[in-house]
């Protein structure tokens, strides 16, 4: 349904996105990860024909990005990280202005807003003003409103971002739900929990895709050891371990560090450097590699 061919796109001096190949296929969800800046919204402008490549092409549902860019338009859902409600029109009235821009019949619209309103949890809030609603319950709204269209494509920039566990979850159900009836999705997203639901994601950094696998694929492409660490003053030792190069990687969870070493001996010549600092280990093991951890360590 997606296909790239050294899609590349830049903005004077600064390229954006690099050369991108990848393939997403029908009735599947692919996550595009990375951090602010990697490029993710430059994809999803180009996908969803907004923005012209540099070089390169795609192919969205079987339509040229380039030559056939109004027909793909038909066949896509395009939601971007703030999308465009009427903040003074109610819940209701969104959907009907979004019907009307994609010319749904009367009859048609009465049954996809009904199914769309109980679906999302918005049936009792359907005359609430958009202004009024709660962050999560604005994203569903958003989804709701690209929905209507009945796109077989849906392109999704940060859908979640900023938007509470309870509400990410319920945007989560729905798109499974849409999944269930084939429609294939593309999704950014800056949160490892949720590219671990996609069935093949993209790590991207500045611009470029450094891995293009299943969650679990990724996983076995770190090299190395996986130690983690709970020790007196965790921010003062990875700057002690950084500094030293004691680790190919060195990532903070809260009180716990994760250090990649390139082999489990090293960890001994670690414990001797902290303690001669004053740093305490005070617990250790070995575990296995988070999305997160792989990510950090194909960056460094």
């Amino acid at each position: 349904m997606i296909e790239t061919f050294n899609l590349t796109k830049r903005f004077g001096s600064v390229v954006a996105l690099n050369n991108l190949n990848l393939k997403v296929v029908k009735g599947e969800i692919f996550g595009l990860v990375g951090p602010d800046g990697a490029g993710k919204t430059t994809t999803m402008r180009l996908l969803a024909g907004i923005l012209e490549p540099t070089s390169g092409s795609a192919k969205i549902a079987g339509f040229d990005l380039i030559k056939e860019t109004e027909k793909l338009k038909e066949d896509i859902g395009y939601m971007p990280q703030r999308f465009g409600l009427y903040e003074d029109l109610t819940v209701m009235e969104n959907l009907n202005f979004f019907a009307d821009i994609f010319n749904i019949s009367k009859l048609e619209r009465e049954k996809k807003i009904i199914r769309l309103l109980d679906f999302s949890g918005l049936k009792e809030f359907k005359n609430y003003l958009a202004g009024k609603l709660s962050g999560g319950m604005k994203q569903k709204l958003g989804l709701s409103c690209v929905l209507i269209s009945s796109p077989k494509v849906l392109l999704l920039d940060e859908p979640t971002t900023g938007v509470d566990p309870s509400s990410r979850r319920d945007f989560w159900r729905i798109l499974y739900q849409q999944l269930k009836e084939g429609v294939t999705i593309f999704i950014s997203t800056p949160y490892m929990d949720e590219a671990e639901r996609c069935r093949h994601i993209g790590l991207l950094d500045k611009g470029k895709l450094l891995a293009l696998e299943t969650p679990d694929k990724i996983k076995e492409m770190m090299k190395g050891s996986l130690m983690e660490i709970v020790c007196d003053y965790p921010r003062d030792a990875k700057e002690i371990i950084d500094a030293k190069n004691l680790a190919l990687s060195s990532v903070l969870f809260g009180e716990r560090l994760h250090l990649v070493l390139t082999e489990e001996s090293d960890f001994k010549k670690i414990q001797d450097i902290l303690s001669s600092s004053d740093i305490k280990i005070l617990n250790y093991q070995k575990t296995s590699p988070s999305l997160e951890d792989v990510f950090f360590s194909l960056l460094k």
